[in-house]
């Protein structure tokens, strides 16, 4: 998994048709923009999670 650190305004590519902007960062959250073909799905973890989806392998706590 690929880890780095942005600011607000920053973004990163995934694929060249996918863009994920950071909003705007501040007080322990951030606001994310991201840009993809809507046939692919986003979804929160919290969705997810609730309705019974498997937290993805890659992910750790901490």
């Amino acid at each position: 998994m690929l880890s780095i650190s942005l600011e607000a305004g920053e973004y990163v590519t995934i694929g060249g048709s996918i863009v994920v902007k950071i909003a705007k960062a501040g007080s322990g959250r951030c606001d994310l923009a991201i840009e993809a073909d809507k046939s692919l799905p986003i979804v929160r973890s919290s969705v997810l999670e609730r309705s019974g989806g498997k937290r993805p392998d890659c992910l750790y706590e901490g």
